[in-house]
């Protein structure tokens, strides 16, 4: 493997990211040097850049928690063990990673789609199967259904049986929605969305919005339904009329990626890959844009001009 790649490197939170040539060093005990072709680009990672997460993480270093390519020859995934935050990440041509962190892709899953499970992969396959316990009897609201882990979430219900609805914010991203598996797309925002899903009458919402979205949709679901919150892209303070909650028995159950265990981690990715080689869980690329605009990629996540997912390539 050469001594130097070309890696996307932090020198300053709040400051853009530098494409430039860095040592590779020698891998340690434990270590892999792995040869990347795709890396995946989630909010989170411009929550690292900013300092809002992982603000203790040596500096400079390299971004990038999860990413597709080859280790020994063998085509592997790479996702986890704190790449990116707490050590150099994977937005490279090379990386030195834990072993830990290098899971072997199924056959005929490809590398394009692969590098986006570590993060928004791992992510549908826990909320749908684990922690929203979706069923073929469940009807399912999934907020934000246009992006990276929505789209995934949607053909997850989808193929578990569910009836299932998406909610997006532009009717530009209705199509997609519904190619992923919904049997209903709905343009609504957080003031109408309430109104909009009232006929579904929902078991399960998955929520990643937070913010205004959140009281009204305990205002839709039904009795014993459950909210599944994993993020708060619209804002983090909600307030909720709690007689709601407690005279509908609802749960609001909450999952954080960050928190997993290793094993955790490693089981689920195996199983999420699984399932997309199974077609179950079905992958939308909107676009592969070179590492040298990494920070493009931050700008259009940020102003919500994505469809699915987000890739870096890393061709020479």
């Amino acid at each position: 493997m050469p001594a130097t790649t070309r890696a996307a490197r932090l020198h300053a939170h709040g400051r853009p990211l530098t494409v430039e040539p860095v040592e590779l060093r020698t891998p340690g005990e434990g270590e892999i040097a792995v040869e990347l072709r795709f890396a995946g680009v989630n909010p989170v990672d411009g929550y690292v850049a900013e300092g809002r997460v992982a603000p203790d993480g040596p500096l400079p270093r390299t971004l990038g928690g999860e990413a597709a390519g080859t280790a020994d020859g063998r085509p592997v995934l790479v996702a986890g063990e704190g790449l990116g935050a707490a050590r150099d990440g994977v937005w490279a041509q090379r990386a030195i990673v834990p072993e830990a962190a290098v899971i072997p892709l199924p056959e005929d899953v490809g590398p394009r789609e692969a590098a986006a499970m570590g993060v928004a992969g791992l992510t549908a396959w826990k909320v749908v199967h684990e922690v929203g316990a979706v069923t073929a009897e469940d009807r399912v609201l999934v907020l934000g259904a246009s992006g990276g882990v929505g789209t995934m979430i949607v053909s997850l219900a989808a193929a578990s049986g569910a009836t299932v609805w998406g909610q997006t914010g532009s009717s530009e991203k209705s199509e997609l929605v519904e190619r992923q598996g919904a049997d209903r797309a709905i343009v609504a925002g957080a003031e109408d969305v309430a109104e909009a899903v009232a006929e579904l009458e929902p078991t399960v919402v998955f929520d990643p919005l937070g913010d205004g979205f959140v009281a009204p949709m305990l205002d839709a679901l039904s009795l014993r339904g459950r909210l599944v919150s994993f993020g708060t892209s619209a804002g983090p303070d909600v307030q909720l009329n709690m007689q709601t909650l407690y005279r509908k028995m609802l749960s609001i159950c909450g999952y954080a990626g960050l928190q997993l265990g290793r094993e955790e981690r490693r089981a689920g990715l195996e199983t999420a890959l699984e399932a997309l080689r199974a077609g179950e869980l079905k992958v939308v690329i909107d676009e592969v844009l070179p590492l040298e605009h990494v920070n493009e990629a931050f700008e259009r996540i940020t102003r919500r001009q994505v469809q699915g997912k987000l890739l870096l390539g890393m061709a020479e």
